[in-house]
């Protein structure tokens, strides 16, 4: 069976109404970036922090898997499939995917800010003063602006393996993650499905380019993968 290697962003998620920062008319128009997504906000205004991502938690559960995280979830009957995705939701999960990394944490889960430990807490909000078991606040379980990516490492390990690399809703302008791609095999078979693909993308070995949005694109790419490979 085949490596296939899956590799979301951002774009994926939008056709189920999660909106990034980049987009107009979402919930972070109401929040100034620095203030909510870095370690320094999480110290001048935790409570600020909090209330951010409750919202964010809220619309993520609320939202329903679309059509093309199905399909990829629908891959795992033909293809030894891993997920690496940049996305905080569970909308992969809830589709039917069994293996997601998830490279910049989860929203249905925090971390003790004392002991490091992650517990799930699925649809319920964070407060100031929500302690761990041993007495230290909770955060939520995201990678902020200037943390490291635990994950990294093991993603990169992943897509080194990889017999077919396809690379969902991103446009590779986002590191360290953009550079994910280089680290796949040469010979591997590549699949980028964005409407907004970066120049420097064209220059990626074996690269097939389909400028479409995550649902329709998939299609394509699913059955070219049944023809190629079944």
């Amino acid at each position: 069976m085949k490596k296939l290697v899956v590799f979301t962003g951002a774009g994926i998620s939008q056709e189920s109404g999660i909106k990034t920062f980049r987009d107009s008319g979402g919930l972070w128009e109401d929040y100034n970036i620095s203030d909510v997504c870095s370690p320094e906000a999480w110290k001048k205004d935790p409570e600020l922090v909090l209330e951010f991502y409750n919202k964010r938690r809220k619309q993520a559960l609320e939202a329903k898997p679309n059509r093309g995280h199905e399909i990829i979830a629908e891959l795992e009957k033909h293809f030894d499939v891993q997920i690496i995705t940049q996305n905080i939701d569970d909308l992969h999960e809830r589709a039917g995917s069994t293996n997601v990394l998830h490279l910049h944490g989860e929203i249905t889960k925090a971390r003790s800010v004392g002991t490091e430990k992650v517990q799930t807490i699925g649809n319920k909000p964070i407060f100031l003063n929500d302690l761990c078991n041993s007495g230290f606040q909770l955060r939520p379980h995201i990678v902020w602006f200037g943390e490291d990516v635990p994950n990294m490492l093991i993603a990169e390990d992943i897509v080194k393996t990889a017999d077919i690399f396809l690379i969902i809703g991103s446009s590779l302008n986002v590191y360290p993650a953009a550079g994910l791609v280089y680290q796949a095999p040469e010979d591997c078979p590549k699949y980028l499905v964005d409407p907004s693909i970066d120049i420097e993308a064209k220059s990626i070995n074996n690269l097939t380019m389909i400028n479409e949005k995550a649902t329709i694109g998939l299609a394509i790419v699913a059955s070219i993968l049944e023809k190629e490979y079944l």
